[in-house]
């Protein structure tokens, strides 16, 4: 049987840490014929680092639209392709969905490695319920800002956003309107570098926290979800040893 040749292959880069970077990852940027960065200069750091010699090609949120027809009729002649954001894994905030969606509709084989992510590290490390979760990205920043966090009053499951050092707490007091000052959340900043920290307590307490402690760098928030719609695991299974249909 002929081995499947993958023409875009999308390659996650560390968030923070280069020795996250995987074996797997170095490999296959070593193998395409070219890069594809969202920032030349960011993932030229990296490659400088890995002492990898390699074609580095823009592609980023501005030039994407324009760049995708170009590029699949390039792999369609044989060249291989890497796309890699500035950090993390690509598509997830980033580019990437355009160009993957593109490349599968002409037939051709995409593979994206595992690797490096903000919001798993992020989830876990605070402490809230991670057997069930919605990842919401960044929020909008004006417009559409509170129709989003009003569409998740009811929201049973963890919620993970990203958000920016100086919107944070506008974020914040926009949550503590909607949701509550109780409500139980956590901010990651600068996983995985030299001055990660989590900040756990309710919003309330973040916002006093975050008053009087000036942010810096990338960061996650988690916020827990609606108590009143969230039934534990252990009383699932309290009800199914006790013949109740959860089912419904």
């Amino acid at each position: 049987m002929s081995q499947t040749v993958v023409s875009l292959y999308l390659v996650p880069t560390p968030i923070g840490n280069l020795k996250d970077i995987t074996l797997r990852a170095i490999d296959t940027l070593k193998s395409v014929d070219v890069i594809l960065a969202e920032d030349t200069r960011t993932s030229g750091v990296l490659l400088k680092h890995l002492q990898l010699s390699k074609t580095l090609q823009s592609y980023h949120s501005f030039n994407e639209h324009k760049a995708i027809v170009k590029l699949v009729e390039r792999m369609k002649k044989g060249e291989s392709f890497a796309l890699i954001s500035d950090a993390g894994t690509p598509a997830i905030s980033d580019p990437g969905y355009l160009l993957v969606r593109e490349v599968l509709s002409a037939g051709l084989e995409v593979s994206c490695l595992p690797g490096p992510t903000a919001f798993v590290p992020a989830l876990v490390a605070s402490g809230l319920p991670s057997d069930r979760f919605v990842f919401e990205g960044f929020l909008p920043h004006k417009k559409g800002k509170k129709s989003r966090i009003d569409s998740l009053l009811t929201e049973a499951r963890t919620m993970i956003f990203y958000e920016s050092p100086h919107r944070l707490l506008k974020t914040l007091e926009q949550l503590v309107e909607a949701l509550g000052q109780d409500r139980q959340a956590a901010v990651a900043r600068e996983l995985s570098k030299i001055h990660e920290e989590t900040v756990r307590g309710t919003l309330a307490e973040l916002i006093a926290y975050y008053q009087t402690h000036p942010l810096k760098g990338e960061l996650v928030l988690v916020v827990a979800g609606c108590p009143e719609h969230r039934e534990s695991r252990e009383d699932k299974q309290a009800k199914k040893k006790a013949g109740w249909n959860t089912a419904k």
